[in-house]
């Protein structure tokens, strides 16, 4: 009988892949599909996908299927065709990434959601096919510069931080199901203009765009294929690159890089740079951006309390757990610019 679940240890995993070195493809997909029993559907998915040496993250809902994957160079045709023999992802596209050979998942893990994308909307209450127009990168480009539209970043604000295009709104939000609607009142009065949106593979317009048709915007485009998909055809067709910095990607990577500008700045010390980073003690672990400097500094943490704390042995640190609040612990994912980074650790 085929496994259903990956048991093996995380890090010994990592490091058995690293040191295999082997040639692997980063792409993601989904697709909205009525699946009448998602349980059923994830092992059957997991044990065509664990077959192939594949790793990554796949959510499984009634909806549909949302996939950030990682596939051996030597076994993606044989993927594609597995893939391509379930009916609903007979068409479907697949984002490769913009940058190759970069270990971006070390398992697989298949879990059935409520929803593939934490939307917050009910979907009874509107008709979610009626989705906006898909664009291409020379339309999306075009629309972009009309002065009748209005540019609207979908992702949440550590993403755009590292990278956006330019002119558009990136809406200060820690999730999808934030920005909704605070877009839709930021823009009650411009329901005539253009209302053209993106995000990172294009999941997240899908559901949005038929959210603000319903709500009365006139015009709703959504980039197809969102960012990643753009990066590749600006490339292909030697059209202008109208995104700067890097796109941020829910994997090991943590981003690739689209453009040559680095539009944001080091948590810690304000110097230019763009890589987001996890504070190594796992108590915090708050998502950040820093430059190697100062990861040499604070001991690749997001404080002196974090590498202070780290630095203890493991019983000091059960004792000293309870009585803190770390980074980390206190705030929402990647809201460092509201901390101080050379706060000390009382030990006392």
């Amino acid at each position: 009988m085929s496994k259903l679940y990956n048991i093996e240890n995380s890090d010994a995993l990592k490091a058995k892949r690293l040191l295999a070195n082997e040639e692997r493809i980063t792409l993601s997909f989904y697709a909205y599909a009525k699946i009448l029993n998602p349980s059923f559907f994830r092992d059957h998915l997991y044990i065509i996908l664990s077959e192939l040496d594949v790793c990554g993250r796949i959510y499984i809902a009634k909806e549909g299927v949302n996939a950030q994957l990682n596939v051996p160079a030597l076994k993606f045709d044989t993927f594609e065709e597995a893939i391509r023999s379930i009916s609903f992802f007979e068409g479907m596209r697949l984002n490769i990434a913009v940058e190759k050979n970069k270990f971006s998942f070390f398992k697989l893990i298949v879990k059935v959601r409520p929803k593939i994308v934490a939307d917050g909307l009910d979907d009874e209450s509107f008709d979610v096919t009626k989705k906006g127009e898909h664009v291409d990168a020379k339309k999306f480009n075009s629309l972009a510069d009309r002065d009748d539209t209005i540019l609207i970043d979908m992702r949440n604000h550590y993403e755009s931080e590292v990278g956006h295009f330019e002119n558009a709104i990136c809406p200060d939000v820690e999730t999808f199901r934030e920005s909704l609607p605070i877009i839709e009142d930021m823009l009650s009065d411009k329901k005539d203009k253009n209302l053209l949106m993106y995000c990172t593979g294009g999941i997240r317009c899908e559901k949005a765009s038929a959210y603000f048709k319903h709500k009365g915007f006139e015009r709703v485009y959504q980039l197809d294929g969102g960012i990643i998909e753009y990066a590749r055809k600006v490339k292909a067709e030697g059209l202008e690159n109208k995104f700067k910095g890097k796109n941020f990607v829910f994997d090991e990577r943590m981003g690739e890089r689209i453009s040559a500008e680095v539009i944001a700045k080091c948590h810690q010390c304000g110097k230019p740079c763009d890589d987001h980073v996890n504070c190594t003690n796992d108590a915090c672990h708050i998502l950040f951006i820093q430059c190697e400097s100062c990861a040499d500094k604070y001991d690749n943490c997001c404080s002196k309390k974090c590498a202070t704390f780290t630095a203890l042995d493991d019983e000091e640190k059960s004792k000293l757990k309870p009585k803190i609040s770390f980074n980390g612990t206190r705030f929402g994912k990647g809201r460092y610019k509201a901390l101080t980074a050379d706060e000390e650790l009382d030990l006392s």
